[in-house]
């Protein structure tokens, strides 16, 4: 049963008891009811306001989909792998890098020149991440040493 549905067997109920709305007591309770009534009303007027906004939202929120998809869609058309790139201006003969950032998990890329500073700043969170190359030369010498070159 709703609100206003209660309110309204309230007022059936005073209505069905006589009530001498001329007495202290019968005009209280008549203004009780009167109030208890507009408040019902004004109860059923918010939900019906919120149902429509909540209508609007999902309206305006499959538009922004549909702006989102035609975007994106776009720029992943260009050739593009959505990655902030750190390389600068793209040089097709020179190599970009990747790695994970160990706070925020994105994917940073990078051309050789950062790893030769060795150490890149994360464009997500600020991170400062350091790379070891020694480690990379020693691993290239003792592969050239199996293969009989030196």
């Amino acid at each position: 049963m709703e609100i206003t549905e209660k309110v309204a067997y309230l007022k059936g109920l005073a209505e069905g008891m006589e009530l001498d709305t001329d007495k202290k007591i019968g005009k209280l309770l008549a203004a009780v009811i009167d109030t208890l009534d507009d408040i019902a009303l004004e109860l059923e007027d918010l939900r019906d306001q919120q149902a429509e906004l909540a209508d609007g939202l999902d309206a305006v929120s499959d538009d922004l989909e549909d702006v989102e998809n035609v975007v994106f869609d776009e720029y992943d058309d260009d050739g593009e792998d959505g990655c902030e790139c750190l390389c600068g201006e793209e040089d097709e003969d020179e190599a970009c890098y990747a790695t994970t950032c160990p706070t925020c998990e994105e994917t940073i890329y990078f051309d050789e020149s950062i790893l030769e500073d060795g150490q890149v700043l994360c464009p997500n969170c600020g991170e400062k991440l350091e790379f070891d190359l020694d480690s990379l030369e020693e691993d290239e010498e003792d592969e050239d040493e199996e293969d009989g070159e030196f």
